[in-house]
């Protein structure tokens, strides 16, 4: 495996910097310009719809008081603390380090949320007829890619 540079390793957190900056800018146009809950038509099976979520994944452990929000910030913590310590520490093929900035960055950018209002803004609404996909924003992309991307990498990259 080829070593990584040091100015290579801060490029990948410059990534997910790049990440948060683009999700807290989409959510702060999603925020200013959308009604809760009242869609607005973009594309056919895509609704820009202002939702909040204070649980994690699909409003999961949502409406438990608020215990739940302390959980999933501390969570992310230690994941974006252990994801910044392996890029820049350890051995990797470049596709997984992408893949840990864009994991980072979204975690990152979900975290500020649950900091700053105690909820994750969600707007991005896919549907086909009347079934809706659980509302997501750009930190949510941004994690799915770099999850992909890991799988990706492991399955057709690293060397068995």
């Amino acid at each position: 495996m080829k070593k990584i540079s040091t100015s290579c390793r801060i490029g990948l957190l410059g990534i997910s910097l790049i990440v948060i900056i683009l999700d807290q800018i989409s959510k702060h146009f999603a925020r200013s310009s959308l009604e809760l809950y009242l869609p607005k038509a973009f594309l056919p099976s895509w609704n820009w719809t202002l939702m909040y979520n204070e649980g994690a994944a699909f409003s999961f452990l949502g409406n438990q008081g608020g215990w739940q929000k302390i959980m999933f910030a501390g969570f992310a913590i230690v994941v974006s603390a252990a994801l910044i310590y392996y890029i820049m520490r350890k051995s990797y093929q470049m596709i997984a380090g992408v893949a840990f900035s864009f994991i980072l960055g979204g975690a990152l950018g979900n975290l500020i949320d649950r900091i700053m209002a105690g909820k994750v803004t969600d707007f991005i609404d896919w549907y086909v007829g009347t079934h809706h996909w659980p509302a997501f924003n750009l930190a949510d992309s941004f994690i799915c890619v770099g999850v992909t991307l890991l799988v990706i990498e492991s399955l057709f990259f690293t060397k068995k």
